[in-house]
């Protein structure tokens, strides 16, 4: 072992003592509240050149070294002279065009936002929204329609007694905060997507007039069809454009708080004879997605898009993975090519584990789905307190947001990291090209809108992998830690 010389001198000792402090405060490590600032860990690459770096990588280590952090590296494509894998990006290839990368603004998370200080609202909504090159660049919300799980309290915007004509249609419940927050994101990234999903409909609609299970009542589909026509009209009104719909969370989910069912059978009746008849009578051209539950069950879906007078209606099918395999997304998109494929929904279990979260949610969400044909990802949730509400009587109580909001203060999570590799590089309009995927080096590659090449690549296994990244002929030598997630960027 090697020791540093002794300095016999007092005060050039104290003068090395205060530089090593003023160095050691520059570097503070601010791994308590995840700020995305500290110092880089570089895995080995090819030595540098004199030439800039052809390649900028973005690296999140598992142990927290690197918190989505530019690398100061020098990546040269040049020829081949290794036998590492080699994950071989083909821009001839092109598949999906993608829609974005977010979460869902639950009602909680909305709540918790408002509360904070202007500035400091502010300040998070530009970090996580907006376009430049400081921000996570988030593309696409899913909120609720009327309360979810993640809201303090059950509602619904027309809460009864039974009123079929929906003349006490109401947004006020959203007005206190989702529509102010929304309205804010909105003002710093004008072009995100926003899909609507309701988790009940209004207790008078259902068979049992519970907020729990229960199906909606043949009597009321006309009725439930007008709702969503008077939600996108009224989100419209107060300048929030809807994007596209659900018909019911988690259809097959009778337990939730809230819930109902809706079989196949049912949604496609429901689509075909009410919905999009009034959605095309009102000219309205939000997207109407259907399912929106488990990847364990792709016969709901096929079931709507077999139905020859549902199917018009219908833009395509949305998946969560708390069943089923993620390459059911391929079979349904194999089955109905014109029809589009989403993935809404994915929790984080608190208080969550950064080192085997981060890079799970990478691979078998943010890689896995758009490699399944999917248009975009959203984990659930945005934001929960320390005590991951607000949530109702009933609701999720182990739910990790991508950030933990308490007053002014703001923990970046699991989710915050996974997302951000996609969200920040594969903008709106990016098309998914062909990779390989050598063994533990799950990836997926795109064409961005302003020329460049994203790549996405995680380390499942526990030990560095070298590996090539190959393009147009040459290769970038490179490595990465087990469970590391790193974004290539060129």
């Amino acid at each position: 072992m090697t020791t540093a010389p002794r300095f016999r001198w007092p005060l050039l000792a104290c003068l090395f003592l205060l530089l090593g402090l003023f160095a050691s405060g520059c570097k503070k490590d601010t791994a308590d509240n995840n700020t995305p600032v500290n110092p880089p860990v570089t895995p080995p690459v090819t030595p540098p050149t004199t030439s800039a770096s052809q390649m900028a990588v973005w690296l999140t280590m598992p142990d927290k070294s690197a918190l989505f952090y530019r690398q100061k590296v020098n990546l040269q494509f040049a020829a081949n002279t290794n036998s590492d894998p080699t994950i071989a990006v083909d821009t001839t290839q092109s598949y999906q065009t993608m829609d974005g990368f977010g979460y869902c603004l639950t009602g909680g998370s909305a709540q918790l936002m408002s509360r904070m200080s202007t500035s400091a609202r502010a300040a998070l909504i530009k970090e996580l929204f907006a376009t430049d090159s400081t921000s996570l660049g988030i593309s696409y919300l899913r909120v609720s329609i009327g309360a979810s799980d993640l809201d303090a309290s059950v509602f619904t915007y027309d809460d009864g007694p039974a009123d079929p004509t929906l003349a006490n249609f109401s947004l006020a419940p959203d007005r206190a905060f989702l529509i102010p927050v929304l309205k804010e994101i909105l003002a710093v990234n004008p072009s995100i997507k926003i899909l609507g999903s309701p988790w009940t409909a209004p207790l008078w609609m259902k068979s049992n007039n519970n907020s729990v299970g229960g199906s909606l009542l043949p009597q009321y589909y006309d009725a439930y069809a007008r709702y969503f026509v008077k939600y996108i009209q009224g989100m419209k009104d107060v300048g929030i454009t809807i994007d596209a719909v659900t018909l019911q969370n988690e259809p097959l989910n009778p337990y939730n708080n809230p819930s109902l069912v809706m079989q196949a059978s049912e949604q496609a009746s429901f689509i075909k004879n009410n919905v999009g008849p009034a959605f095309r009578a009102a000219g309205i051209t939000t997207k109407i997605i259907a399912y929106d539950h488990n990847a364990d069950r792709p016969d709901y879906p096929l079931a709507i898009f077999a139905d020859a007078a549902a199917s018009p209606f219908v833009d395509g099918s949305a998946f969560h993975l708390y069943g089923g395999t993620m390459d059911a997304l391929t079979g349904v998109h194999n089955a109905y090519p014109s029809k589009n494929v989403y993935f809404t929904e994915q929790w984080t279990q608190a208080p969550g584990n950064f080192a085997a979260d981060v890079p799970w949610h990478a691979a078998n969400l943010v890689i896995a789905a758009p490699r399944n044909w999917s248009r975009n990802v959203l984990e659930w949730n945005l934001a929960n307190d320390p005590s991951f509400g607000p949530h109702t009587p009933g609701g999720c109580t182990e739910c990790l947001g991508a950030v933990t909001i308490n007053g002014d203060v703001v923990t970046r999570n699991p989710a915050y990291y996974s997302v951000g590799h996609a969200a920040k590089f594969v903008r709106p309009g990016s098309v998914r090209i062909a990779t390989n995927v050598p063994t533990n080096l799950p990836n997926v590659a795109y064409k961005t809108p302003n020329g460049k090449r994203a790549l996405m690549v995680v380390n499942t296994g526990t030990t560095l992998q070298k590996f090539n990244i190959q393009y147009k002929g040459k290769v970038v030598s490179t490595s990465l830690y087990g469970g590391a997630v790193a974004t290539y960027i060129w």
